[in-house]
């Protein structure tokens, strides 16, 4: 089979929801990645043979195959597919697994994957009743923007637990303080900030016309440990799991031009040769990347002394940390070099081609390297992928 390489990748600085991508919709946050990597490489998009894109919602705008929309809305030919995909978090990690697949089966020779989400414009829901026309009740207006909605009661009420709740739970388990916790937060916020200054992003970001920001949304130069220890614990009276040491709600778009060899006439970031999937108990959903990414690493035949950088979603510091605790043998600075979701922010669908994205960056200013993204998904997965240059 052919070898997939990532030629490029893309993504818009991610917005606080609320903020200032959150009068743009999700179908044209994932127009602006796509034509902007297009541009980019000087590719024909006709050339394309297929867009696969990630998306955790789907309850709104987002609804309807966003992924083909997006490249409609992109200016694409027609003749362009597109397919929508959902992993929740993962969803965008899950666009580029299922493009690299199609690549190396020889089904394709370009994939443009990657992910949108517009958590701020993510609707309210009502069930729908099953009599046309109900006399009496009342219904229940569900929020879409995160978590468990419409619960089904077959399921175990253990499992069902908010993502809050989980992240508490796995904070005991591995017996993580809330100083930990907020000390990697602080940690995530000081090294986006650090990178954004000195440019390390600039080559992966495009702007949202009309919506420019100067930087990811969340990042906050200001924050410290006595502000960080000042907020409540959310999910337990007596628990860790904090505002700040939580990934925020959030709005953006990413995108990763993926290719057999020589499919563009440009050199590669970085080639993908391992991925790997693991499930847990939904109740304790942060600890899935641990086995993913080992996974992922035994099949490029690579083992974690090989590792130079990882890119690891934060969705909360005690999941990360819980993470880290499972790789013993993986030095922790190696860990988001340059910051994280806690930061930078975790618009579901677009985080995994962030983390691809940035981590195929940073093998490409290295000059060769080998990295790991990994990222957790909630309901109990995990999903990671091994890039090498």
């Amino acid at each position: 089979m052919t070898v997939t390489y990532i030629y490029d990748a893309v993504r818009t600085p991610f917005g606080r929801a609320g903020g200032a991508l959150s009068g743009i919709r999700p179908d044209d946050l994932a127009a602006v990645v796509m034509r902007a990597i297009v541009e980019r490489t000087g590719q024909d998009a006709a050339s394309i043979d297929d867009v696969i894109f990630g998306d955790a919602n789907q309850a709104g705008e987002d609804n309807r195959n966003v992924a083909r929309m997006g490249a409609l809305l992109a200016g694409f030919p027609t003749s362009v597919t597109g397919v929508t995909v959902n992993r929740l978090c993962a969803s965008s990690v899950e666009a580029v697994v299922q493009g690299s697949r199609a690549i190396e089966v020889g089904d394709a020779r370009l994939i443009l994957a990657g992910g949108t989400e517009s958590m701020s414009r993510a609707p309210f829901i009502v069930e729908k009743s099953a009599k046309p026309w109900p006399a009496t009740g009342n219904q229940t207006l569900w929020n879409t923007s995160i978590g468990w909605r419409m619960v089904n009661k077959q399921l175990p009420a253990e499992w069902t637990i908010s993502n809050g709740e989980s992240a508490e739970k796995v904070a005991r388990l591995t017996g993580l303080s809330r100083e930990e916790q907020d000390g990697f937060a602080l940690r995530s916020h000081q090294l986006a900030a650090k990178a954004w200054a000195e440019g390390v992003y600039d080559r992966e970001i495009v702007q949202v016309p009309g919506a420019e920001l100067a930087r990811d949304e969340g990042i906050r130069d200001d924050t410290s440990l006595e502000k960080l220890g000042r907020l409540r614990a959310l999910f337990a009276s007596d628990g860790t799991v904090t505002a700040g040491n939580s990934s925020s709600i959030n709005d953006g778009a990413s995108a990763v031009l993926l290719g057999a060899e020589g499919a563009l006439d440009a050199e590669p970031l970085a080639r993908i040769t391992g991925r790997g999937a693991h499930g847990v108990d939904p109740d304790v959903f942060p600890l899935a990347p641990i086995e993913a990414a080992n996974k992922a690493l035994a099949r490029a035949g690579r083992t974690w002394a090989d590792v130079d950088v990882v890119e690891l979603n934060e969705a909360f510091a005690a999941q990360s940390l819980a993470d880290i605790k499972g790789w013993p043998e993986l030095d922790p600075e190696k860990v988001n070099i340059h910051g994280g979701a806690l930061a930078i922010g975790h618009p579901l669908g677009a985080s995994g081609g962030r983390i691809i994205g940035h981590a195929a960056h940073e093998l490409a200013r290295r000059g060769s390297g080998v990295a790991v993204a990994a990222i957790c998904i909630g309901v109990g997965q995990g999903l990671a992928v091994v890039l090498e240059r």
